[in-house]
């Protein structure tokens, strides 16, 4: 029951957040993918399974906000969930650098499935938005790395 508590709170985070950097600019959205973060963090905490289905929801959340086709963003944001949460129990991510440079990997490569697929069943173009959603990867990258590393070390003074 706790962890259920927790995702519904880092979901309605994530709601409220996108509603604020919608309303403060636009691009905001584009290079800060809250959405994302929520997945990862409890993909990398929770694993896989727990991962899948806060890729589920909040992708599905993240396609109704754009205006975008409906599915897409829940179907990649599945994937990243069950994949961080089953890669993370495989390889120890715990220190920083690792942390990093895995969460940068997985929001790559999630971006990368995300625009393939929206070209390959919808035709639409590929467009970077000026440059700025290659930032994307790494912004996840870092906030997903410190709110880990936090929790972490809280877990750890905790016991």
């Amino acid at each position: 029951m706790k962890h259920f508590v927790e995702g519904v709170v880092g979901i309605v985070l994530a709601v409220v957040l996108h509603t604020v950097l919608g309303k403060m600019s636009a691009p905001l959205l584009i290079v800060f993918n809250v959405f994302s973060w929520v997945v990862l963090y409890f993909g990398l905490t929770r694993h896989e399974v727990f991962g899948a289905v806060m890729g589920t929801v909040c992708g599905l959340l993240q396609d109704s906000f754009s205006l975008g086709v409906f599915g897409v963003g829940g179907l990649t944001k599945t994937l990243l969930g069950f994949g961080a949460g089953y890669i993370s129990r495989k390889i120890n991510v715990t220190p920083v650098t690792r942390t990093f440079i895995f969460v940068l990997i997985m929001a790559a490569l999630e971006l990368f499935l995300w625009k393939s697929l929206v070209l390959f069943l919808f035709g639409e173009r590929w467009s970077a938005a000026g440059g700025l959603i290659f930032l994307q990867p790494f912004f996840t990258a870092l906030f997903v790395t410190v709110s880990f590393q936090v929790n972490r070390r809280a877990a750890a003074g905790r016991s």
